[in-house]
């Protein structure tokens, strides 16, 4: 939980006025993900909290394909998908998983049989611990389907939060340009959103897995 307390009291610190944007994200890049490295196949927990520090939803299970200073890449596969209230199901494809210390999104790739859809959730850079990955949700999301059409989700739940937890502004603005990033990503194929990368990913899933 120490790594819990330390993302929270991080984003707090903007409420309080204590550290600027540029002081906070340089902060999360020392941490980052360079707290812990999990190994090639290794199995991990990722736990996603609420700006309140409330746990919002956990997987368990999710197998690690690439680690670094940088990043983390894994996937999940009929993944165990636990919710605030204790609801539980199970994911129904594979999906590869992208997370970077540098953005405020995170991206999962859906493998369907109709083809790739993405859900990209907008949030806290993620943290790595003995425990897991975590990182804070912010509500916004944006879904691409396979034949590329975009879809920003979630606003009314942002705009609630938003005044119910008093989101600092500089919070808000990071989301947004962040968004704005993501939107260039999907229309420039780049990274996650690329065919080369998701062929790359998901035939070292099955090699790891015995599934090829």
């Amino acid at each position: 939980m120490i790594m819990v307390y330390y993302l929270m009291i991080r984003v707090y610190s903007y409420t309080c006025g204590k550290v600027t944007i540029s002081q906070q994200v340089t902060e999360i890049k020392k941490v980052g993900l360079a707290m812990h490295h999990p190994k090639e196949g290794e199995y991990i927990t990722i736990q996603s909290y609420k700006h309140d520090g409330s746990l919002h939803r956990t997987w368990r299970d999710t197998m690690v394909l690439k680690t670094s200073n940088q990043s983390l890449i894994g996937c999940n596969d009929h993944t165990l998908v636990t919710e605030a209230d204790g609801r539980r199901w199970v994911t129904r494809e594979p999906a590869i998983l992208y997370f970077h210390k540098k953005y405020w999104f995170n991206i999962i790739a859906m493998i369907r049989d109709n083809g790739v859809s993405y859900y990209c959730n907008l949030a806290s850079p993620a943290l790595i611990d003995e425990e897991g990955l975590k990182y804070i949700d912010y509500d916004l999301d944006i879904k691409v389907f396979p034949d590329g059409e975009k879809r920003l989700l979630d606003v009314d739940e942002y705009e609630d939060h938003s005044r119910k937890w008093e989101y600092p502004e500089d919070i808000d603005h990071i989301l947004k340009e962040n968004v704005k990033i993501l939107v260039d990503w999907i229309n420039e194929g780049k990274g996650p959103f690329s065919q080369a990368y998701m062929d790359i990913w998901y035939d070292r899933y099955r090699q790891l897995s015995g599934k090829q």
